[in-house]
């Protein structure tokens, strides 16, 4: 649990955090279409490794331009490629939006990994 004593940015941003690094069991990762095209041969073991791969660069992500605070939002190079992540916060249905992204228990995270071209 992360404790209500910090600030509302580090309580979201630690929560983004184990949405990123697969920790958050409520956590959705998704790529898009034109993403998986680009690194990814279908279900082969290279396409899978390469998913793996880019997955791993986003859970080690070191965020250097956060304007608030959230680690919501990154921007790295794969394979030559500028690739894009970002975390939604939606209810626990995945209707609307979430009521607080700092309560994990209101908060259901899509982490959507895509093409900067396609942003």
């Amino acid at each position: 649990m992360i404790a209500d004593t910090l600030p509302r940015a580090e309580r979201i941003a630690r929560l983004n955090d184990r949405a990123r690094s697969g920790f958050d069991p409520s956590a959705r990762i998704m790529f898009t279409r034109s993403c998986l095209d680009a690194f990814c041969s279908g279900d082969t073991p290279s396409g899978l490794l390469a998913q793996a791969e880019l997955i791993k660069a986003i859970r080690r992500h070191e965020f250097t331009d956060d304007p608030y605070g959230e680690r919501d939002f990154g921007s790295l190079m794969f394979r030559g490629e500028k690739v894009f992540f970002k975390i939604d916060y939606y209810d626990p249905d995945l209707e609307f939006g979430s009521e607080d992204p700092a309560d994990a228990s209101v908060t259901a995270r899509v982490v959507t990994i895509m093409l900067a071209a396609e942003y």
